[in-house]
């Protein structure tokens, strides 16, 4: 299995730092390739995301049903 591609990267700069964005730190969102300038930088937006997604998902179905 392969990583994200960096062509198909949506940003130039990295959202937290703005700084350009490294092929070593790309992630997938949403369906979407985006850059970070460091995997730090990545691997706290994939925390962040993760805990906003299970709120939406929690807001969606507060009994917790699939």
């Amino acid at each position: 299995m392969s990583g994200p591609a960096g062509k198909d990267v949506i940003n130039a700069t990295c959202p937290w730092s703005g700084k350009p964005v490294s092929a070593a730190a790309l992630t997938r969102y949403r369906g979407h390739v985006v850059g970070f300038c460091n995997p730090g930088c990545r691997d706290r937006f994939e925390a962040a995301t993760q805990l906003f997604d299970a709120q939406i998902k929690a807001l969606a179905d507060p009994a917790g049903r699939e």
